[in-house]
């Protein structure tokens, strides 16, 4: 059953050990909850209030004390860590930490997490407590809340399934309709980097039908090996090859249709339309076809591996107010992206100038409602946002991720609808970091390669599929002092750069100030260039941050702990419970465990 629930960024994590208590009060009314391991040991229920406030009830299968925290990156130095128990004499402990290496738990001097009980019964241990959003202590992590939908799916071994739509029943608690499964058999490659596609028809209705909702179906033992799955619309009055084949290779027809209808990536899960908007199906105006791209990531260049992934989509014919399109942004994939080596902070830039899409649409293209959006880079990536321009002046920050993770890509709501007008401009900004590669990473399909991409999510749908930049590579090689006389050149003199920390910064420069050659193409594979230039983005001051220093602190909890990760979470011996808690703890049991995000709260 389909759940509204807000996210966290960031990884959580949790710790368990031993201590009693008695009785459990009365839970509080909390919207949202999920479990955070596979086990269900570990049960995180969660709100937040207009005062930006968020309460907290962690909830752990074992007997013992619980702590719970945020890390930017999933890696214990810098993490923020709250900690609370109920010792074996009844008394409670409390304290608001982080950590500074992997060996040292400190005691923040600014206590911001306010508990309000620490509860325990035969079988769990439950902490409840609060805290705002942004708090004034550096040792905290920022806290961004998103909201979304979240789904219990179980995943199934799909090897014997056929190539076609899989038609499913009903499902009881979803709206009246059908489900069905694009998939393909295919014998991954010994390769790093494999793109397999091939086409699918959608299913036959015989009136207008909504996708209301996807969700990956993941073989389970290729679960590290599935970078993204993308389905792509096809224009009607394409000719679509048979088969499946290198999206990218020697044969172009596999890289026809470009319109993203829904898509899928690492991190991600299943999402679910809004009431008011969902893709539309089964009129003449709707594609009939559909491309199924895969991406696959074979790093460890193991041999006979099949696979039988795919996208699941949920339809209904009780229709929605408008129908969902996708627009693609950011910077095209093309050599002309590059990112020197050794560089600590990177920018590169992709302009989308909509001036066209009237044109281009062959009609009025109405105002775009953005209500989602999903953020892609590969893994030098480190930040992604996008903003909007209307006359030349910057309107807003349309969504950003400050602590892009990689293995943390999924479908985020907007706080609210967003207008974007037909002349409008996009800006996308991607910040990468290569401080371990010694050579060059250019834009392409492979992980080791790169993207720079925002995907928005907008009602109602029109014909336009892509809107992509890149810089003038001439412009930026002769900034660098190196001789081109065209785009080819351009990219190779690249190579003989000698890259530093001030080659570095000219080429970040000369990529900004270098025109922009802007690539709009829509569903039917028509393509038109425009040009534009790249502006300035002015960040929005940061809301207040709220200091509530002096809840519970506990001088008890002013310790290092030496920290050890392991797979589950159990009990321990009376022997243990009598010496977890004195004040040189010993963290012994830590279980990562994500919480994935929708879209942001508080832009």
């Amino acid at each position: 059953m389909a759940v509204l629930f807000s996210g966290i960024k960031g990884m959580l994590f949790f710790l368990s050990l031993p201590c009693f208590c008695s009785c459990q009060p009365a839970p509080p009314l909390l919207r949202f909850s999920i479990f955070l391991d596979p086990s269900n040991m570990v049960y995180l229920r969660w709100d937040h209030d207009e005062q930006e406030l968020m309460t907290f009830e962690l909830q752990v299968h074992t007997t013992g004390w619980v702590a719970f925290g945020f890390s930017p990156h999933g890696e214990l130095p810098g993490s923020d860590i709250v900690i609370g128990g109920v010792s074996p004499n009844g008394s409670i402990y409390f304290s608001d930490c982080h950590v500074v290496d992997e060996a040292t738990l400190e005691e923040d001097g600014s206590q911001d997490y306010q508990l309000l009980s620490v509860t325990e019964n035969e079988t769990s241990t439950t902490v409840l407590f609060k805290r705002h959003l942004r708090t004034c202590d550096p040792n905290d992590q920022d806290i961004t809340v998103r909201k979304g939908v979240a789904q219990a799916t179980s995943q199934t071994n799909l090897l014997s399934r056929p190539t076609f739509p899989v038609h499913i029943s009903e499902l009881p608690g979803e709206p009246s309709g059908d489900s069905c499964v694009f998939l393909f058999q295919f014998a991954v490659p010994v390769e790093e980097t494999t793109y397999a596609c091939t086409f699918i028809p959608l299913p036959v209705v015989k009136q207008k039908h909504h996708i209301y909702k996807f969700e990956p179906v993941v073989t389970p033992h290729n679960i590290t090996l599935v970078h993204h799955i993308l389905v792509y619309a096809c224009g009607n009055a394409s000719v679509l090859p048979g088969g499946i084949d290198d999206c990218y290779g020697a044969n172009p027809d596999f890289a026809l249709c470009s319109q993203v209808l829904v898509g899928w990536a690492v991190g991600g899960e299943s999402y679910q339309f809004p009431d008011e908007a969902a893709v539309s199906i089964g009129t003449p105006w709707d594609p009939q076809y559909v491309r199924l791209e895969i991406h696959y990531s074979n790093f460890d260049l193991l041999p006979g591996l099949i696979d039988s992934s795919g996208v699941r989509i949920y339809y209904t014919p009780e229709l929605r107010k408008y129908d969902v399109g996708v627009l693609q942004t950011g910077i095209f994939t093309f050599p002309v992206h590059f990112i020197p080596p050794g560089a600590e902070s990177y920018r590169s830039y992709g302009l989308c100038n909509s001036s066209r899409f009237d044109e281009m649409n062959g009609m009025l293209v109405p105002d775009l409602h953005v209500f989602a959006y999903l953020l892609h880079t590969h893994l030098s990536g480190r930040g992604v946002k996008a903003a909007q321009y209307r006359n030349g002046e910057q309107l807003r920050i349309i969504c950003e991720d400050n602590q892009y993770d990689f293995r943390l890509q999924e479908i985020r709501d907007m706080k609210e609808i967003l207008i974007i007008k037909p002349g409008d401009e996009i800006l996308v900004e991607c910040n990468f970091q290569t401080l371990d590669r010694s050579g060059i990473t250019f834009g392409g399909p492979s992980t080791m390669d790169e993207m720079c991409l925002t995907f928005l999510f907008y009602y109602p749908r029109n014909n336009i599929s892509s809107c992509m930049g890149f810089p003038d590579i001439l412009y930026i090689a002769h900034a660098l002092k190196q001789e081109a006389s065209d785009a080819v050149e351009g990219m190779m003199a690249m190579e003989f750069v000698d890259w530093d920390n001030d080659t570095v910064k000219i080429a970040e420069k000369a990529a900004k100030e270098a025109d922009q050659v802007v690539m709009i193409k829509t569903i039917d594979e028509l393509q038109r260039n425009e040009s534009g230039l790249i502006r300035d983005i002015s960040i929005p001051e940061r809301p207040a941050c709220h200091n509530i220093s002096g809840h519970l602190s506990l001088s008890g909890l002013r310790a290092t702990a030496n920290l050890r990760l392991t797979a589950v979470c159990t009990s321990e011996s009376p022997t243990t419970k009598e010496t977890a808690i004195r004040p040189l703890l010993s963290l012994t049991q830590l279980v990562f465990s994500w919480l994935i995000l929708a879209s942001e709260y508080g832009k």
